[in-house]
């Protein structure tokens, strides 16, 4: 399932994205050609409000007297689209059963952003959402979709208390392993000098032993 982001990180997320590649292909539009931007799917929380975002280039101004827009919503890929909103001279929201009063356009015109907002989203509104776009002279028609998932309910936040104990565990015990590893070490380095040591002064003991056999043996006539 995707993931919900809080309702004001996803809208200045989308708005940042759609935004950056806009302006980067209104900058290298060489012809005539149009390009609706759309994030592929949205997630709502239900009984909050959700913006959808619809952003379109374009290498013509907007002309308000030839502009046109339509937004319409489907339940399925094959079901037949619904129309709730258009714009002909002047932004007009459509009667409908499902939505009522509950979808405003939440865009400004002047920036090429055709966004609506769904208030109080109800688990009736999960779908597809289209925003058809048509900006002459500019012979191509704009066409972007939106999967909107309502979700009843936040994901359970991470709990992070068990990963910081078995954490601390593991740290614990690897402590504990190095920290024996060195003693152990420790231990037998100190067995291995007092084995030199004592092999050392056995071998001063019997040089001293053999010194003294010679010297006597040269005292005798």
């Amino acid at each position: 399932m995707p993931v919900l982001l809080k309702s004001g990180e996803m809208q200045r997320t989308s708005a940042f994205k759609l935004s950056c590649v806009a302006l980067a292909m209104f900058l290298a539009c060489p012809v005539s050609s149009m390009d609706v931007l759309v994030p592929q799917q949205i997630n709502a929380l239900n009984g909050t409000e959700v913006r959808i975002p619809c952003v379109f280039t374009s290498c013509y101004k907007l002309d308000p007297s030839k502009f046109a827009m339509n937004w319409t919503y489907q339940e399925t890929s094959n079901s037949t689209e619904e129309m709730f909103m258009t714009y002909k001279n002047r932004i007009t929201p459509l009667k409908s059963t499902r939505f009522g009063d509950r979808v405003v356009f939440s865009g400004k015109l002047e920036k090429n952003d055709l966004s609506i907002t769904i208030l109080d989203v109800q688990l009736t509104d999960e779908g597809i959402y289209n925003c058809y776009v048509r900006n002459p002279p500019d012979r191509i028609h704009g066409h972007g979709t939106i999967q909107l998932f309502v979700l009843t309910e936040l994901p359970p936040p991470r709990d992070s208390t068990i990963a910081v104990a078995i954490g601390a565990s593991v740290g614990g015990i690897l402590a504990l392993l190095i920290l024996s590893m060195v003693v152990v070490k420790c231990i037998r380095r100190h067995k291995n000098q007092e084995l030199i040591s004592d092999e050392q002064k056995m071998e001063e003991e019997g040089k001293a032993d053999g010194e003294g056999g010679t010297e006597e043996a040269t005292k005798q006539p």
